[in-house]
């Protein structure tokens, strides 16, 4: 498959008028509005926090290195609107070949380094890469072994570009990163169709194949535009990212809204908690924000102090839901916690921002961001009121334009350009968004829907619980019930099911929401953001069911 087979979707024509008359849509690439914020942030910091690959130098360094890639890789070949694809730890090499492909008006393929195989395979499969930078190894991930396996059945894929110590080592077939950039640089980026495919973004795996999300040039620069414009103050300290920058979290934080708004960048490739906290106050950067999972790993770790809470002021979580009890801790603690809701699809649905009361901070994920539109819907399509629960639709100048599978694009849009999120959220009085549950985390015991999510919230209130996540079990009587898995803080004890009924029961929830089964769990299976894999736990129950 090749990007002439997506079928991807236009904009309804009155939408398409409303965002360029709003300034929403310009006729600028991704790689003109990267390449005039690289030229204008030339001076900032640019550091890698790693053991086996740092890196220290500015923006315009990585700037000059990604324009030398752009030439190279255009000498080899590659043009506007061919399928590029990277899969690199977050290191500067990354950073290098996201920029060089938006220059030359290609569309950049991230795969989250960690991807194995399988996920690697079917994400080149699906999106017809012509070439594909990568590593020959890093941790335990045998990259050059992984693609020997699977070149065969890649029959677009025509250059592999490798980058690592052993480069010169490179076997054949393959080209050394320092040969792809030892040329003259790409003097500018190159034209392109603004509403022509920039990003494809695989979503993180909550279910079991990944989906190419399609972003145009002026859906992905729409969302850096309104994402970077409710971000913290300049006065705060610029982020330590260690979500990977072949995910979408990642992706934004790292390589498009620092440029955009005039950041130094630092990022760290191996999320070590220690390590993390001691990179904050040696360097003075700030850490935590992202998936919630970012934010308690940090606060739970013993070597976490006031040092660290002077740097860590202003916290956005999103990409996985964000327990009232996460916010109240932080809250306590003197930082101040905003949520946001969003998807790879559409990135930034709602927001809240820092001077929001702080009931609306703690308990809802903000209001609809400028441009965005959102409805609450009920199963058969119709609006439903203020305070019922229902599905959100959106639409927005930064909705992605359809999925590299034409089947899967036409099943979530509607003819008007409504986005089905399956997320089920509740509006207030006051037009502030909270995420109820997802429609696929509700479990349905004996015909009656039981939020996953309202039972997390009051488990993460045990004494010893550090997480906790409910997921539907195979009930012969029921059909299914509730089954919960929970991780313990260090050196706690985690309550047995009796003590979790009980808890439960003193907390008021109705008798047949309460989980039938107690799981411990040393680690959860996490996608790429940090958010829990809980159809890995659905098929575990499903498997020990049938034995």
């Amino acid at each position: 498959m090749t990007p002439a087979d997506w079928q991807l979707r236009a904009a309804p024509a009155a939408l398409e008028r409303r965002y360029l008359a709003e300034g929403w849509w310009t006729d600028d690439s991704l790689g003109t509005l990267l390449s005039h914020g690289l030229t204008r942030g030339a001076a900032l910091d640019f550091r890698i926090h790693s053991d086996s690959r740092p890196w220290s130098g500015t923006l315009g360094d990585v700037h000059a290195l990604a324009r030398r890639l752009a030439a190279g890789l255009r000498a080899r070949g590659v043009a506007p609107g061919d399928a590029v694809a990277f899969q690199l730890p977050n290191w500067v090499e990354a950073a290098a070949t996201f920029w060089a492909v938006s220059f030359l008006g290609a569309v950049v393929v991230p795969i989250v380094h960690f991807y194995g195989p399988k996920e690697v395979g079917y994400i080149l499969r699906r999106t017809g890469e012509r070439a594909l930078v990568t590593a020959s190894r890093f941790g335990h991930v045998d990259y050059l072994a992984n693609l020997d396996a699977l070149r065969p059945d890649l029959p677009e894929l025509e250059l592999v570009v490798l980058v690592g110590d052993d480069e010169r080592d490179t076997p054949r077939g393959a080209i050394p990163f320092a040969d792809m950039v030892a040329g003259d640089a790409l003097d500018a980026p190159l034209p392109v169709d603004p509403s022509s495919p920039a990003l494809v973004a695989y979503t993180s795996g909550t279910t079991s194949d990944p989906k190419g999300v399609v972003h145009s040039h002026r859906t992905i620069a729409s969302e850096i535009r309104q994402l970077g414009a409710v971000q913290p103050g300049p006065n705060d300290p610029p982020p330590l990212v260690g979500a990977p920058v072949g995910h979408g979290i990642g992706m934004l934080a790292a390589l498009l809204i620092p440029v955009y708004r005039g950041q130094a960048i630092h990022l760290i490739d191996v999320w070590d908690p220690a390590v993390v906290l001691a990179t904050m106050v040696r360097d003075r950067v700030t850490a935590g924000s992202g998936a919630t999972f970012f934010l308690t790993s940090l606060l739970d770790h013993p070597d976490f102090g006031p040092e660290h809470r002077a740097l860590m002021r202003h916290i956005g979580l999103g990409g996985s839901p964000v327990p009232r009890a996460v916010a109240e801790r932080a809250t306590s603690l003197g930082i101040s916690i905003v949520r946001s809701y969003g998807s790879t699809e559409h990135p930034s649905i709602t927001g809240g921002r820092h001077d929001m009361p702080l009931e609306k901070r703690l308990s809802t994920d903000g209001r609809p961001l400028p441009g965005v539109e959102i409805r609450l819907v009920d199963d058969d399509g119709k609006d439903v009121g203020g305070g019922t629960p229902g599905e959100i639709i959106s639409r927005g100048p930064d909705c992605f334009v359809g999925y590299t599978d034409p089947a899967l694009t036409r099943t979530v849009f509607d003819a008007d350009g409504w986005y089905r999120t399956e997320d089920v959220g509740v509006l207030d009085d006051d037009g502030y968004l909270a995420i109820v549950d997802r429609k696929k985390d509700i479990i349905i015991r004996g015909g009656e829907n039981v939020s996953a999510l309202e039972v997390e919230e009051l488990l993460l209130r045990m004494p010893g619980v550090a997480e906790a996540a409910v997921v539907a079990a195979p009930d012969e009587r029921l059909g299914e019930h509730a089954c919960a898995f929970l991780r313990a803080l260090p050196g706690a004890n985690l309550p047995d099911l009796p003590a979790v009924r009980a808890h439960l029961d003193r907390a008021g929830l109705a008798r047949q929401k309460w989980p039938e089964d107690v799981r411990p769990i040393d680690e959860f299976p996490r996608t790429a953001s940090g958010k829990v894999q809980k159809f890995v736990l659905r098929e575990q129950l499903r498997l020990e069911n049938q034995s």
